[in-house]
């Protein structure tokens, strides 16, 4: 990569680029503000805690170094990419905004996503992207030869923003897409397209996936390319079976809009699903052979077994107890099951399935003994070793440096609030080795170059902004700082703050939990002070962690300076590194024994700590934290005087197949389960204040649960306090002011209904 056209930079480092805070007015004119006070305009409206953050970064095939963005010196609106050394800290531009620049046009591409080829003489960028879902999937695509300079786009006579999930075959010649739920093939010599797949509809579709396969398993992009280029095996999704669930948009046009969503309910019959290699060249499609009913299984994961013959697959029954990896000949469709992971309760999918060895052997992750390890599977499926031994939890891998003989990755052995870097030798080792110092706590993230030699670092901590650093490996040597964030840190470490700690609370029987608490700048523990609990405590996710929190964490810390103490605790079965008993022994009672868990926490915090105000506890959450507010004030009345809970499920029987059957079973099997697990069950026991929020076009969990929770509470006589936002989505952002006004209402609720301050 060393064309003539690539402009030397200088030194690489302090890249500040995407914002994380929305942006808008400032004060009056003329008002002055006292910058260690925290207001909900500070916070959510203006730029005051914009946080810098690096890249898309992308680490060189080569080992020359990792490209990234920075802003254009020369193109106003444009950004370059540059690629930086890591041992000399140089940059040189390798592709400027002016050559992203599209003929007749003044206006560079704006680039969403960039990758290269193998050989690196050719570019792919995304641009013009909308949103499918949570994420933006669907736009246009850009190639740039980096040899002839010329920039043409994909997709022919595709209409805007219609590609999606491009990518470059081995050779570079070719790129294959998906558009319109079907794969097609553009030759990049002469333009010509070739479509793989017919009949892509919305209820057949062809290399992407259906609502819930993208939200429950993490699945967009639905094909791979052979090693060398030759097929594209892909999923098909039929979601024709599958019921209609209708949104409907009352305030953008004149007459009401309804926008239909194929979405599996828990314990409905699910889309059916299969997998098929077809020539890059067009063909007939081989689909893999596997037995039993498609609608009852699940193909969680599919892609090349480090050749071009096989695929590996892994296959989940309805019940997600059992996760079988295969591998299938793309010849016959025939496969052969290599490895087995089962579990009494349920099994995770695997995204760390590397390859090496040249591809006799393959890593796996299981919680087979307990906890969760790192094995070595031969490709015959006759060895399995476990190479991660002992009491603590593997959370994911980050290289395998098969030169050096390692295998890193992110663990925290003894304090599941915090996340750093270890490695083993590939043969195994009883002990890991820490490569994050000692010195450094709270939660470490790591992009890990091919060869296991440079790492982009990323550390944080508990009210403390993020650090990006590029350090040497293994010694963990930082060679320069790529974002320090001192503007935020500043702003941050302005701002009156009280102390805050992470502690563990006994509830007897040997179970403790992890927690932190923040408290008021001018805390007198002699007096007493009402306490709000952020919750989540489903097996998606966790909430005690030591990390930077952004503007959750901002908007906790502006109400401890009003005069709130703000608490959280992880309850068992939360997503933690405490081992598989702790994860999975709420299997069939989500939303039953977490409850319990969060007031017995409740129970010891308050006879631990005198200054907490026991007839002022409040509890508020999002999305399963909501379902978990609800629980805990309509199960236990006498704790909690007022919940706040947005975007939640009322009822489990509304939630979809994947993950509620994932954790509960099916309702026929567990009536009991779903019925105690289920808020709405229990609204008649509401004695406080309750504030329920909920987006209109929430095609996550359904303004339906929210309805029914109201004529449940209605049917009591129970006051309660609601909120409706038109057209927002599960994460209620769409819209100007949208963010702001939940956050003031929450505010607002809250002082009125659990009034701040200590007494005596």
């Amino acid at each position: 990569m060393n064309s003539p056209v690539y402009k030397k930079l200088g030194f690489c480092g302090m890249i500040p680029v995407l914002l994380l805070l929305s942006t808008g007015i400032g004060n009056a004119a003329g008002e002055e503000e006292d910058p260690s006070r925290l207001t909900l305009d500070r916070i959510f409206t203006r730029d005051d805690f914009r946080s810098e953050r690096f890249g898309p970064a992308r680490w060189l095939q080569d080992g020359s170094g990792y490209t990234t963005l920075e802003k254009s010196a020369d193109k106003a609106g444009g950004r370059d990419i540059v690629r930086c050394d890591p041992a000399s800290g140089e940059a040189e531009i390798l592709v400027s905004a002016a050559r992203l620049t599209p003929e007749g046009s003044n206006t560079p591409l704006e680039i969403s996503d960039y990758n290269w080829s193998e050989d690196g003489r050719r570019l792919l960028v995304f641009t013009n992207t909308t949103r499918v879902w949570r994420y933006n999937t669907r736009g246009d695509y850009w190639v740039l030869d980096l040899e002839n300079g010329r920039l043409r786009q994909l997709g022919g006579d595709a209409e805007p923003s219609t590609l999606m999930f491009a990518k470059f075959s081995s050779d570079a010649t070719r790129v294959g897409y998906v558009r319109e739920n079907d794969i097609y093939v553009e030759d990049l010599s002469d333009g010509k397209i070739t479509r793989l797949t017919t009949g892509g509809s919305a209820t057949l579709i062809n290399g992407t996936f259906d609502w819930v396969y993208e939200e429950e398993f993490g699945l967009r992009d639905g094909f791979r390319w052979s090693p060398d280029g030759k097929h594209i095996a892909y999923w098909q999704i039929d979601s024709s079976v599958i019921q209609d669930y209708f949104i409907i948009n009352n305030t953008d046009t004149l007459y009401p809009k309804i926008t239909a969503i194929k979405y599996p309910k828990v314990g409905v019959r699910n889309s059916s699903c299969r997998i098929g290699v077809v020539s890059a060249a067009g063909g007939d499609t081989r689909w893999i052979d596997f037995p039993g009913d498609p609608h009852d299984h699940y193909l969680a994961r599919m892609d090349w077994a480090s050749r071009s013959d096989e695929l590996i697959l892994q296959r989940l029954n309805r019940l997600q107890n059992r996760n079988q990896v295969v591998l299938a000949d793309i010849r016959t469709g025939r496969f052969r099951t290599v490895f087995t992971d089962r579990d009494d309760a349920w099994v995770e999918v695997v995204d760390d399935l590397r390859w090496f060895k040249e591809g006799e052997i393959f890593t796996w992750v299981s919680e087979k003994d307990g906890w969760k390890h790192v094995y070595l599977i031969s490709r015959s499926g006759d060895s399995v070793t476990c190479i991660t031994p002992g009491d603590y939890d593997v959370e994911s891998i980050r290289c395998i440096d098969e030169k050096g003989g390692y295998v890193y990755f992110i663990a925290a052995p003894r304090d599941p609030t915090r996340r750093y870097l270890f490695r083993v030798p590939v043969t195994g080792a009883d002990e890991p080795e820490r490569l994050t110092p000692i010195d450094q706590p709270g939660t470490h993230a790591y992009q890990v170059s091919p060869d296991g030699k440079w790492a982009i670092h990323t550390a944080s901590s508990f009210g403390e902004p993020p650090i990006i650093d590029l350090v040497r490996l293994p010694n963990h040597e930082s060679v320069r700082i790529l974002v320090g964030n001192d503007r935020l840190r500043g702003r941050v470490h302005a701002l009156d703050r009280g102390k805050s700690e992470f502690f563990r609370v006994d509830i007897g029987n040997g179970i403790e939990f992890d927690a932190w608490c923040m408290k008021p700048p001018d805390f007198d523990p002699t007096k007493k002070y009402p306490v709000l609990f952020y919750v989540y405590g489903e097996p998606a996710s966790s909430t005690v962690r030591d990390n930077w929190g952004g503007g959750g964490y901002l908007w906790h810390l502006m109400l401890t300076q009003r005069g709130y103490l703000v608490m959280s605790v992880d309850n068992r079965g939360t997503k933690v590194p405490r081992g598989r008993e702790w994860r999975k022994c709420i299997y069939r009672q989500v939303g039953v024994i977490a409850p319990k868990d969060q007031a017995a926490a409740v129970r010891a915090i308050v006879a631990e700590r005198p200054y907490v105000d026991s007839d002022r506890i409040g509890i508020w959450g999002w999305s399963g934290g909501g379902q978990m507010s609800l629980n805990a004030i309509f199960k236990f009345p006498e704790i909690y005087s007022t919940a706040m809970a947005v975007a939640f499920v009322s009822d489990q029987r509304l939630y979809d197949t994947i993950y509620q059957e994932r954790y509960m079973g099916l309702p026929r099997d567990n009536p009991e389960g779903f019925r105690d697990g289920s808020p709405i069950n229990f609204a008649h026991q509401l004695k406080g204040n309750l504030l329920i929020v909920h987006g209109t076009a929430d095609d996550n969990v359904h303004y339906q649960s929210f309805e029914r929770l109201i004529n449940e509470l209605i049917r009591h006589n129970k006051p309660f306090t609601m909120m409706s936002y038109p057209n927002r989505s599960h994460g209620i952002r769409e819209g100007e002011n949208t963010t702001r006004h939940l956050r003031e209402l929450l505010t607002r609720y809250l002082k009125e209904n659990m009034p701040p301050g200590p007494v005596k």
